[in-house]
This record gives structure tokens, C-alpha cells and sequence, in this order.
């Protein structure tokens, strides 16, 4: 059975680090500490006294003073490698840690998990041509050389970088490595271990080459044991979850994160908030918990882009510029049918065709076919209709030979009907309130991705009032903003009252609106 050597760096919280050591060798795993050098030597003497007494734990032989982006983290990171391999001789895994991570799964689990493949999980992607590395410098963190910390050390950082940028003194990446990248919380078996090791003894001069890329931490270990290790014999993933906000910092995980985190498919994540006591007695628990079951999920990532990448106007960004100096003129009457139900409004601009002479398109933002006619290009992908909205506008009503026009929006695009509504022509807006029951709901999460067929009724249960908030949220943004012409129907109203709205948002008279009104089926899901 699968024995875990855990390779713990921290840097603060003593007593969070005892408590971590202990619940993770109650269970029979090992933990080697490298305590951080830039911590007071009277925090580092309190955890070896508490922990002293126990086998299953030792210490790093020196303490680096590390520094982020440094060749220090890899250097403690290998004194403790080096001093978990001595101590443990019946370790088979080597997992990283750090003083904020903490266990999803139990220590079964875990254990069942490592032993059902004999691999190495690492992050272990190319460095030239993976997108790991999404802003900022790239090629130029191998072929220069880094001696000052980017952080702390600002000025020389950039200094040095600059002059050895303009005297072209470019060095070479070792050429029998194949240079990777990747997060560096990785699980490696001990076989794999003993060969970096030995690749350390017999490669120098390789040592010295990262000791001055910039965050060799990314790169070391990823390329190291890419080059010693098969590729078949290889995951290039991490065993630790973590997730990174729209500003690139990490996610802290808090009380009620607690069921997202289990359903991942992961055993670690990391960072949990210093503030969330009740998370981390629980999840303190769950590592020596027996017999449990996990419903892997892994919705995490895709839940968090759902509730960020939203637009969030009024929540976090300011409405977005798009092109106000373009004008839709005076005389144009643009009818904006908003609607999250697409398949209800597109009944609705069936019905406008056929009962009026007002030419109607679909969600011609959204989708590709949207009873567009030829534009000579324009027309062609969403993105370069979003671009170009008002001149597509304008194009559209010389098509149709019109100054009306309806078109429907999704109510998440609520900076497309702004930017509408402060034009100088005629703008009406007609909300459609359709209810979503729990059906509608469950197939809205297929449909933007935050759940699959295999993704457990538990989970989706959890997500549905979320998403219903998130929806509900959409309408009232609508509402809040009182447009001059602002208009609704909903399946609750009834024909009557919808004809009432339709007739003074279309500008037709009453009968025709009755008709529109009573499209069979007009609201069915």
C-alpha cells in the first residue's frame, strides 16, 4: 500500500504546522518540514520541540531564506526531498505541500488513489509552445540570467535584465533537456525521486543554469523528471487544487467551500483561509476518516468562470466602451425582444414575420444563424458583429429596406442594450419573464458547461439555486436600469395584457398585437 512522504514548506503559522504534521502521520505517512529561513528561529525551535517526539517526522538539514520566483524554493525543496528519502526508507510517494494546503479526501482514499497507477502526477507541459504562461516574460526567463529578486529587489531585477537584453549576452538552454513548465505541487514515486537526485549529483551544471532562471520552481522538477522519467509513466496534472481569480492571485477557500472542495477530483487544496476555522477542522477530520465515499464532480472551475466571467456591471467592472461615435440616425426604431429563453423569443420574432411587416433577426450576437441576410462579410462571425453592432444595425435596416428592426439579446448582454438605448434613434426594449423551474434550470447547466453526464444529481442540486440567483440577478439589472421605453410580457399575464405591451412595443394596432399575443405554445419550454 502507497506511503506518502509529504514535503512541507511553510513560513508562518507554527501551530497550524504542528497541527498539519500530526493529522497527516496519524495516519502512517511521513512529513519532512522545510521551514522557511526569513521565519524567527523561536517559531522553528517551537515545532521541532512539539514535533520531536514524533518518528514519522523530519527536518530539512538548513533552512533557505526563500524568496518568490527564486532558485531558494527549489533549493529547500530538494534539502527536504533529500531528507524525507534518508529518513523514510518505506516511503513510496513524495507529495508537495505547503503550509496552507489541506486534505480533500481521506488518507484511504489517497492511499487507494496512488496505488491504482504506478505514475508521477506533475504539470509537465512545453515551455515554448503550451499557453501555461499566459502574460509576461517567456523564453526570456531561460536565456537571460536572473540573480535579483523581481519582488524585493525591483530595480536591479530590471536593470540587469535590461543591459544583458542590449548587449545580447544570451546564454544557452541545455540542449538534451527538453524544457518543460507546470504548477510545482507535484506527487512523485520514490523511484522517480532517486533519479532526480541522482541527477542532481551527476548534472551540475544543470543546477547552476536554473539557479538563475527566473521561477525555477515552474520549470525544475517539470523538466527534470520529463527527462529521466517516461513519458507514458507521467500524468501531467496536480494532485492539489487550487484556482487563481480574474487578477491572477490564488483563490482562498472558505467555511462553506467545504462540499465544492470534496467533490473535486483532487486530495489537496490549497489556499484555505487562516479565517476558516470550521473548514479546517473538518477537513482536519476527513483526513482520518474511514469508509467514505466521494462524489467526483469537479465542477469547481467551471462553477467560478460561470459566477466571474458574467460581466458583472455594477458588481466589479464599469459598463465597457464599444463604438459610441457611430449613430443608428434619428429615424430608426430598433426593437430589442430581451430574453433568456431563446427558443420563446425566437417564436416570438416567427410570429412578429409573419403577423407584421417588421423585419425580425434572432440572437444575432450569440448565434451564427440568425436569419441574417448576405452582408458581404460582416455578418459572418458573432465577434465581428459585436464589433461593429451599430454599423450591422444600420446595414440590416438598408437590407431590409427599413428603419425598424427587431432583434433578440440575451439579458446577460445588458451593455448591448445600454449602448442601444443611448442612441439618438427610437430604442424599445420588451422583457420576456419566463419562469425557470428546476427542468429548465438542470438543462441550462449542461448547456454552459458547469456539469456533464457524469457529474452526480447531488451536485446539480446544489448548483440550481445558484444559478437561478444568477438569472434572477440578470432581470433585475434590466429593471434597475428604467429605459423610457421599457416593456414586458410574461405566460402569467395572458393574452390580453401581452397583447397591451406588444401593440405599444411594435407601434401596431391592438389586433395584430392579439394575434402575435396568441402564438400557440408561445412560452412552452
Amino acid at each position: 500500500m502507497a506511503k506518502i512522504a509529504f514535503i512541507l514548506l511553510a513560513h508562518k503559522d507554527p501551530k497550524g504546522v504542528i497541527a498539519q504534521a500530526e493529522r497527516l502521520t496519524a495516519t502512517g505517512d511521513y512529513v519532512a518540514i522545510h521551514y522557511d529561513g526569513r521565519s524567527s528561529r523561536a517559531e522553528f525551535d517551537h515545532i521541532r520541540a512539539a514535533l520531536g517526539p514524533n518518528s514519522n517526522v523530519t527536518f530539512a538539514s538548513s533552512r533557505h531564506k526563500c524568496g518568490w520566483g527564486e532558485w531558494s524554493l527549489v533549493a529547500a525543496t530538494l534539502d527536504t526531498v533529500r531528507a524525507a528519502v534518508a529518513a523514510f526508507p518505506s516511503a513510496t510517494h513524495f507529495y508537495m505541500l505547503s503550509g496552507d494546503c489541506m486534505p480533500v479526501k481521506s488518507a484511504e482514499f489517497a492511499h487507494a488513489f496512488l496505488d491504482a497507477e504506478h505514475v508521477d502526477y506533475i504539470e509537465s507541459f512545453d515551455f515554448f509552445t503550451s499557453n501555461w504562461i499566459k502574460t509576461g516574460m517567456k523564453e526570456d526567463r531561460l536565456i537571460y540570467r536572473h540573480w535579483f529578486n523581481e519582488r524585493t529587489q525591483t530595480r536591479r531585477f530590471n536593470a540587469s535584465y535590461n543591459l544583458q537584453k542590449r548587449f545580447g549576452l544570451v546564454r544557452k538552454v541545455p540542449e538534451d533537456l527538453e524544457m518543460m513548465i507546470g504548477s510545482q505541487w507535484w506527487c512523485l514515486r520514490r523511484l522517480t525521486i532517486e533519479k532526480v537526485l541522482e541527477f542532481c549529483k551527476q548534472r551540475p551544471e544543470v543546477l547552476r543554469f536554473f539557479a538563475t532562471t527566473w521561477i525555477p520552481d515552474e520549470t525544475f522538477f517539470q523538466t527534470v523528471v520529463r527527462h529521466v522519467v517516461p513519458r507514458r509513466e507521467i500524468r501531467a496534472r496536480t494532485l492539489t487544487y487550487l484556482m487563481f481569480t480574474d487578477y491572477g492571485m490564488p483563490l482562498v477557500f472558505c467555511n462553506d467551500h467545504y462540499d465544492l472542495l470534496l467533490g473535486q477530483d483532487y486530495l489537496f487544496a490549497r489556499k484555505i483561509s487562516p479565517e476558516a476555522l470550521e473548514l479546517k477542522e473538518r477537513l482536519g477530520a476527513l483526513w482520518q476518516a474511514r469508509g467514505l465515499s466521494f462524489a467526483i464532480s469537479g465542477e469547481g472551475k467551471s462553477l467560478f468562470s460561470f459566477l466571474t466571467g458574467r460581466g458583472r456591471v455594477g458588481r466589479r467592472f464599469a459598463p465597457r466602451f464599444w463604438e459610441t461615435e457611430a449613430s443608428l440616425g434619428r429615424e430608426s426604431r430598433l426593437l430589442i425582444i430581451v430574453a433568456k429563453k431563446w427558443h420563446v423569443a425566437k417564436r416570438l420574432t416567427e410570429a412578429i414575420r409573419r403577423h407584421t411587416d417588421i423585419p425580425a433577426v434572432d440572437y444575432l450576437f450569440n448565434e451564427r444563424d440568425a436569419r441574417l441576410p448576405d452582408l458581404g462579410g460582416v455578418e459572418k462571425t458573432v465577434g465581428k458583429r459585436a464589433r461593429h453592432r451599430r454599423a450591422l444595425i444600420r446595414l440590416l435596416m438598408d437590407e431590409f429596406g427599413d428603419s425598424r428592426l427587431a432583434i433578440c439579446i440575451d439579458p446577460s448582454a445588458l451593455d448591448f442594450v445600454l449602448d442601444f438605448a443611448n442612441d439618438k434613434g427610437n430604442t424599445r426594449i420588451l422583457f420576456i419573464d419566463a419562469g425557470f423551474d428546476d427542468s429548465y434550470l438542470r438543462g441550462h447547466i449542461d448547456r454552459v458547461g458547469l456539469a456533464n453526464p457524469s457529474t452526480p444529481s447531488e451536485v446539480i442540486e446544489r448548483l440550481l439555486p445558484v444559478v437561478r440567483d444568477d438569472l434572477e440577478h440578470e432581470a433585475e439589472r434590466l429593471r434597475d436600469v428604467r429605459f423610457n421605453d421599457y416593456f414586458e410580457i410574461s405566460e402569467k399575464d395572458g393574452p390580453i395584457r401581452n397583447a397591451a405591451a406588444l401593440a405599444a412595443f411594435l407601434g401596431v394596432e391592438e389586433e395584430r398585437a392579439r394575434s402575435i399575443a396568441s402564438t400557440p405554445h408561445l412560452f412552452a419550454d
